[in-house]
């Protein structure tokens, strides 16, 4: 990969980012977090944090750590020798969804906009095999590319100021999770029982960048009991 491919930016006095002029896909997120493992054994000590995205890649390193130089091209050179990977095989993470009234509040609207019907909703919302780009919002929302076209649907002109942990929503050309009750803006359209960030157990996340996930639906009676085995 050439110099003109990505843009070197840096970030305050302690981070850089790394920006790519690719379209978002598969195989620009494989080289994301390819690059981000590699330059996390690279400089293992002097780098914090590392932030992936849908095009870049955010690196935080020690204030005092003199690396800007050496991380610049480390990545070019990480870039350079990197080869396109095949689609990820792993196996796909089913998560439930309840697509009633009771917990899709929007699903209404969206089918309305996108001149369909509800149950043609739910079924193109949960045919496909989404793939997680990226966390990011909140700790554990999952962006998630994959969705079908004929849902792209507009976020809402005013956010709401309570949307319930597990809403599942559309905003604009993509579909997520919200793993916490926060505000928001996409149209929901559903909810999961499970719960998607557990920040005191060693695997934090339902999913991390790269994992492949595929909606359930499932009634209301189902999630009740979902939810009580959670609790």
């Amino acid at each position: 990969m050439s110099r003109e491919n990505i843009l070197l930016i840096p970030n305050g006095d302690a981070a850089i980012t790394i920006v790519f002029d690719e379209p978002i896909s598969e195989s620009l997120s494989q080289k994301i977090i390819y690059l981000s493992e590699k330059l996390k054994l690279n400089f293992e000590e002097q780098i914090i944090e590392v932030i992936p995205a849908y095009q870049s890649l955010t690196v935080c390193f020690h204030p005092l750590a003199e690396i800007r130089t050496r991380l610049q091209k480390s990545s070019i050179a990480i870039l350079n020798d990197y080869q396109e990977r095949p689609p990820s095989t792993q196996k796909v993470i089913e998560i439930p969804v309840c697509y009633e009234e009771a917990f899709a509040p929007d699903i209404k609207k969206v089918a309305e906009r996108c001149g369909l019907t509800i149950n043609e909703v739910i079924r193109l919302h949960s045919e496909p095999v989404y793939l997680v780009h990226m966390l990011g919002f909140t700790p554990g929302f999952l962006y998630l590319g994959g969705l079908d076209q004929r849902l792209y649907c507009q976020r809402k002109a005013t956010p709401a100021t309570r949307v319930p942990a597990g809403s599942v929503g559309i905003g604009g050309t993509q579909t997520g999770i919200y793993p916490q009750s926060t505000p928001g803006g996409w149209q929901i359209i559903g909810r999961t029982p499970l719960q998607l960030f557990t920040p005191n157990q060693k695997n934090a996340y339902v999913a991390e960048p790269l994992a492949k996930i595929k909606f359930s639906p499932i009634s209301e009676k189902t999630f009740a009991k979902l939810q009580e085995v959670k609790e």
